[in-house]
């Protein structure tokens, strides 16, 4: 792994600390086989306690202000955080492919050394629809774009389509998603929508939205708010912010929930892997799924062996 050194910089021993602290919790999830955003760093140093005790604030109602008795998660800290993790990866202090922003990314095109190498790059990436002799017809929809990236894998590995809502979806994306389950439900499957999204005034509220404007498009179909709930909440105790109170939601949502709300972000990645899994796992034919995987191999197979004539 990468750690390039173009700006040299002394660090005070307090932002030492810290910049270990961030190297730490990278080595652990790189061990779990995840990269985590600038956020979800944050949210780690926030559950672990890591800031500094004099780094309490309070939301004064148009800034933060210093007070002891006040939360650790909070702007300034993040921002704090985020200056020391920019000022030391160009320090060379931590590692440059570790922290990745997944909202922007440079796209190409494929290039092969040679007409044997494209074939046998078919052949791995050849798949067989795997829920076309199941009942039902999954897909995860993720309110942000930063944790597509956390929920990639697990996808993949169980053939679902994920979705990016970025907030509230557009009427296009939507109608464009409503008709596609129409057409499943004609093909006589019985989709469902696992959605996943913060647990505040407007990320409660999505689900709401996405189910209703399902409806209105072809009828409506099952909505499974997978999280983030009361009860996981509950059982993980991510760290809270105050809910925002300028949400047109943020009266009905204190009404429920009271005054803090919590977002998708501060769950441990491995969290979420494991809440999709055991979903999609729940409404899954076990023998359909090990018939397709075992013709999708079958399939490879012969893809590989016309290399070997080439």
């Amino acid at each position: 792994m990468p750690k390039i050194e173009y700006v040299p910089k002394k660090f005070s021993s307090i932002s030492q600390g810290i910049i270990q602290q961030v190297n730490d919790i990278i080595d652990d999830y790189i061990a779990q086989g995840f990269k985590l955003t600038l956020r979800q760093i944050y949210y780690q140093f926030v559950a672990r306690d890591l800031f500094p005790d004099d780094r309490r604030w309070r939301w004064a109602g148009s800034k933060w202000v210093r007070d002891v008795n006040g939360t650790k998660n909070a702007d300034p800290n993040y921002k704090w955080m985020g200056s020391i993790i920019n000022d030391a990866r160009l320090a060379g202090l931590v590692d440059w492919e570790a922290v990745e922003d997944r909202t922007r990314n440079v796209r190409s095109l494929a290039h092969w050394e040679s007409p044997k190498d494209i074939i046998r790059a078919c052949a791995n990436q050849y798949r067989v629809d795997k829920w076309a002799d199941q009942t039902y017809r999954p897909r995860v929809w993720i309110e942000k774009d930063a944790l597509v990236g956390v929920i990639e894998g697990v996808c993949n590995e169980l053939d679902l389509p994920y979705f990016s809502c970025r907030g509230y979806t557009s009427q296009s994306e939507m109608w464009s998603a409503a008709m596609g389950i129409k057409k499943e439900i004609e093909e006589g499957f019985t989709p469902v929508i696992f959605h996943l999204g913060d647990h505040d005034p407007s990320g409660i509220d999505m689900t709401r939205d996405i189910t209703d404007r399902i409806a209105m498009f072809m009828g409506g179909i099952e909505v499974n708010r997978l999280a983030l709930n009361n009860d996981q909440v509950e059982e993980y105790n991510p760290p809270p912010n105050p809910a925002k109170i300028t949400d047109s939601r943020a009266q009905v949502y204190i009404q429920n929930f009271g005054d803090e709300s919590w977002e998708l972000d501060a769950l441990e990645p491995q969290v979420i892997v494991s809440l999709i899994r055991d979903s999609v796992i729940a409404i899954r034919d076990q023998n359909a799924w090990d018939a397709s995987l075992k013709q999708e191999e079958e399939a490879k197979n012969k893809i590989k062996n016309l290399t070997e004539e080439m």
